[in-house]
């Protein structure tokens, strides 16, 4: 397990060092923790962080710590990273942090990894495949979108064949996109 050489990693590094100084719950989810869990690599614009409210996130801190806040929606809560350098504001990592009705189970599931020396609340595997089926389930999500949630799905089961079930191969085989 391992980060890809990537310009993510100086980002993670903060954000989770922010998040742990202020004792926030959380989990990473998404591309990221693909990566994480797969072999074959695997890319991704954005860093996914689930909470299980939004209250938990230290505003302050992560300001100071240079990250801008961008926009809150029902579901989740957009931030861009800070930037070594005079990057325009589209080629700064963005940060989505999500909480939903399954994301406080995901969070008090996580588990804490160290990867190339950053202590990680990393999201359970099949969390990370339920969250990947819900998202693939969604009918509003883009079809590319719900199309790489799918792949995501069948690339986990493929490294993790213990992890499949016949509820997953089902859901799995009911997607039409």
């Amino acid at each position: 397990m391992g980060l890809p050489s990537d310009d993510k990693k100086p980002t993670l590094a903060t954000l989770v060092r922010v998040l742990a100084e202020h004792q926030t719950p959380y989990a990473l989810i998404g591309g990221v923790a693909m990566q994480l869990y797969t072999e074959e690599p695997r890319t991704t614009k954005d860093i996914d962080i689930a909470l299980s409210s939004f209250d938990d996130l230290p505003r302050p801190a992560l300001k100071a710590a240079g990250f801008a806040f961008e926009a809150r929606y029902e579901w989740s809560e957009n931030w861009r990273a800070p930037a070594p350098d005079e990057r325009p504001r589209k080629r700064r990592i963005a940060v989505q942090f999500s909480v939903s009705g399954d994301m406080p189970a995901v969070v008090e599931h996580a588990e804490t990894v160290v990867i190339d020396g950053i202590p990680i609340r990393l999201a359970t595997l099949p969390d990370v495949i339920q969250l990947k089926l819900a998202a693939a389930e969604e009918p509003a999500r883009r079809p590319s979108k719900r199309l790489q949630d799918k792949a995501d799905v069948l690339r986990l089961i493929e490294d993790h064949p213990e992890l499949e079930t016949p509820e997953i191969r089902a859901r799995l085989d009911r997607l039409k996109l």
